[in-house]
């Protein structure tokens, strides 16, 4: 019989978080979920016996270790922290002010990284643990138009590598999760969209938001099976670093990739004449 965890997800209240927890209630794990409403906290406990939800918003930083302390002290052990709380921003950036940039890097990088530094002193003392951040493909590659979002999942595909490394003797596993366009509310309500303002920006900007409206809800990528594929990560004695999630993921980071290469390449002369 497989080994049962405490799970605590941010974000349970809708998108991979709610779809993780179900999924994970389901397995027999343990799930305390955090969410930012007394109704969402309801119904988040509704959901199953071994469900428990905490009020908390991630931006909330000097609330979170005391939650996690709580949780540890009434819950247990937690053996698995997933940071998935976060949102995408919607804009150009020279039209996007920068307390947008500053909002869209307080939840998916300070959040989450204040939610790892709560976590990483229980997980060290019992040299065991596995953190997984939920980044995206857009941590990977870039699109106009969501340059905060693309710049914030950057940032913690980066942070979540070299903690793996400063963690890795410690028993403790790093995974950045990637996922590619799935059917969650991402590109919905959950999306922050900044007014448009500058029209020569509408011939790159226009189409894509367009698409992605239109693809909104339709999206290839199917949020149970995500959900899955992460706790067989969880069960593994040797996860990966990064994950992606979803084929169109995998095509479009497997192309960056190919574009980078051909671009070192072509400029490998001058990037070798600047040594002494």
């Amino acid at each position: 019989m497989a080994t049962k965890n405490i799970l605590l997800i941010t974000g349970v209240s809708s998108g991979f978080g709610r779809a993780l927890a179900q999924e994970a209630l389901s397995a027999g794990h343990a799930v305390v979920g955090t969410v930012r409403s007394e109704e969402a906290r309801t119904a988040f406990e509704a959901l199953h016996p071994a469900a428990t939800a905490r009020l908390l918003d991630v931006t909330d930083f000097d609330a979170i270790d005391g939650v996690v302390a709580e949780v540890e002290t009434t819950v247990g052990p937690i053996d698995v922290l997933v940071n998935n709380a976060g949102y995408g921003h919607e804009g150009i950036m020279e039209e996007s002010p920068l307390a947008d940039l500053r909002r869209q890097f307080d939840v998916n990088v300070f959040g989450a990284v204040a939610m790892m530094k709560a976590v990483l002193p229980y997980m060290r003392q019992r040299r065991r643990g596995h953190i997984l951040n939920i980044t995206s493909m857009g941590g990977h590659i870039t699109v106009p138009g969501i340059t905060y979002y693309c710049g914030s999942k950057f940032a913690l595909e980066g942070i979540s590598e070299a903690l793996g490394k400063e963690v890795a003797s410690l028993g403790i596993k790093v995974t950045a999760v990637a996922p590619g366009s799935f059917r969650t509310d991402w590109a919905g309500r959950s999306m922050v969209r900044t007014e448009r303002s500058i029209h020569d920006y509408d011939a790159v900007f226009d189409p894509i938001r367009k698409a992605r409206e239109e693809k909104s809800g339709k999206q290839l990528g199917d949020p149970v099976k995500a959900a899955r594929a992460m706790l067989e990560v969880i069960a593994s004695a040797n996860p990966p670093a990064h994950l992606l999630l979803g084929s169109d993921a995998l095509m479009l980071v497997r192309d960056n990739l190919a574009s980078f290469d051909a671009s070192v390449s072509e400029w490998e002369a001058l990037t070798r004449s600047t040594d002494g």
